[in-house]
């Protein structure tokens, strides 16, 4: 190892460090590229190709292996200097400027900037000041909000107290993010497995009532806490870490969706199924293809919805009955989009019934265990306005959300949808109406993606824009907008 430090190689470090004695046995490729954000072909490349000159990835990288500074050939920051934050304000760019900044349609990004490593994590204005993160970065949340000109407030914190005391735990402290950070370095066996597992079922539970921006940050937090974990233990440990990471990246994926950053979505969904495959999770990977293929019809991309789904549905991935249905019915959605004809398309969702109809109900944490019969008809009424037939699913629509069995934001959003098909029928006062119920609690979760549906119901709106209701939508639509 010193003669391999002394050549100023980081790539024949990496080959010193994985053939080194004290393993057992020689590590592959496979396994320190993980450990270094890396693939194998990418680590190949840098062990046996020229010195890397990148001074930012060689700091992550030493700081990932843990090399001293001392041995090092270049300076590492010291530990003050390698953790900063930046709370951003980050408002819609639609937003016109105004002289006073809007305080609750104000979204906050605490950007966290760890050995080299950017992570942003957005937060609502108000819960910052509810949960006093403004003392803890020694300011206020006035100071901490900028105004129209850009200007940003800078602090330094430790990152120890950020994972145990910062914004993961402050915006959630009931979900105990302390106890995981100090849990996850003294358990090294099965019961870290299941405390990682009840705190992430806890969050996907808090997530329709509070939305993304509150639930966001205690999921990354969680990540983080369990990548560090999984490179201290043993094999199979680490594949049911991972297991679980891959269903908390997907969940990531999900609410990057959900505040409209496609790009960080993509990134942690490609994250879970990397994870997946190093678990040997074939379900899990056939359910990311689903959730991408969901977030193609988010892009309006109808052949990616339809081969993304056509690829989640191979028996390769050996998907539980209930997440065949959901991938069943994606597939009848990327369908109805390209104009297949409607017996078709109708035929898909009648099997998709009959696969949820097979399914058992006994584990309410199973994979896809939200889509149940409610759902299934909800996405039904969508899959067929995209055929042209929303004056059949109105009262599909309706009937379903008269239950009032979803969650607070999968409500709104599904009454955004609702709407939609609404104006597409002609109802433009009763469209305008429901858009105007699902605008309130987008703006209260911090739902964008609701809030893009309700844009492409105002524009269907448009040749009845003079009629009160539905200038009362714009109206809010532009005050959250």
């Amino acid at each position: 190892m010193v003669e391999a430090l002394d050549s100023w190689h980081m790539g024949q470090v990496f080959y010193a460090y994985r053939t080194h004695p004290w393993h057992g046995r020689v590590l592959s490729q496979d396994r320190l590229a993980a450990w270094l954000d890396l693939n194998q072909a990418q680590l190949s490349r840098i062990e046996s190709g020229k010195p890397p000159q990148d001074l930012a990835k060689l700091m992550r990288w030493a700081h990932s292996l843990y090399v001293p500074g001392d041995l090092l050939w270049f300076k590492l920051p010291d530990a003050k200097q390698s953790v900063s934050t930046e709370v951003v304000l980050a408002k819609n760019p639609s937003e016109k400027p105004s002289a006073e900044p809007d305080r609750m349609s104000a979204d906050v990004l605490l950007r966290v900037v760890v050995h080299g490593r950017t992570v942003l994590i957005p937060v609502a204005a108000e819960t910052l000041a509810a949960n006093g993160l403004g003392e803890l970065l020694n300011q206020s949340v006035e100071a901490a909000v900028m105004d129209s000109v850009g200007r940003e407030t800078m602090s330094a914190f430790n990152r120890r107290e950020f994972l145990k005391t910062g914004v993961a735990a402050a915006v959630l402290p009931s979900l105990g993010l302390d106890s995981v950070l100090e849990d996850a370095h003294r358990c090294a066996d099965g019961p870290i497995v299941a405390y990682f597992g009840r705190v992430l079922e806890k969050a996907k539970q808090d997530d329709g009532a509070l939305g993304p921006k509150k639930t966001l940050p205690v999921v990354l937090g969680l990540l983080d806490a369990l990548e560090s974990q999984v490179r201290e233990v043993k094999p199979s440990v680490r594949r049911e870490l991972l297991s679980v990471g891959a269903e908390g990246a997907e969940f990531a994926g999900w609410l990057y969706r959900d505040i409209q950053q496609p790009q960080a979505a993509v990134a942690w969904y490609d994250r879970a199924m990397e994870w997946a495959q190093e678990a040997d999770d074939a379900s899990m990977q056939g359910y990311v293809l689903l959730k991408k293929s969901q977030m193609a019809y988010d892009e309006r991309d109808a052949l990616r919805v339809l081969t993304l789904a056509q690829a989640a549905g191979h028996a390769r991935w050996q998907l539980p009955a209930r997440v065949q249905a959901e991938v069943t019915q994606q597939e009848a959605l990327g369908r109805a989009m390209l104009g297949d004809p409607l017996d078709v398309v109708r035929g898909q969702l009648d099997t998709a019934a009959t696969l949820l109809a097979s399914a058992s109900d006994d584990d309410p944490e199973a994979l896809g265990a939200y889509f149940n019969g409610h759902t299934r008809l909800l996405r039904d009424a969508i899959t067929l306005t995209e055929a042209g037939k929303p004056n059949r699913t109105v009262d599909l629509f309706g009937e379903v959300l008269s239950a009032n069995a979803m969650s607070h934001r999968d409500t709104g959003f599904f009454n955004a949808r609702r709407a939609a098909a609404l104006a597409l029928s002609g109802e433009p006062d009763e469209a305008a109406k429901i858009g105007t119920d699902s605008a309130s609690v987008a703006y209260e979760v911090k739902s964008e993606r609701t809030v893009r549906v309700l844009g492409e119901v105002l524009h269907s709106l448009d040749r009845w824009r003079s009629r009160p209701a539905v200038r009362e939508l714009r109206d809010v639509l532009n005050s959250v907008g």
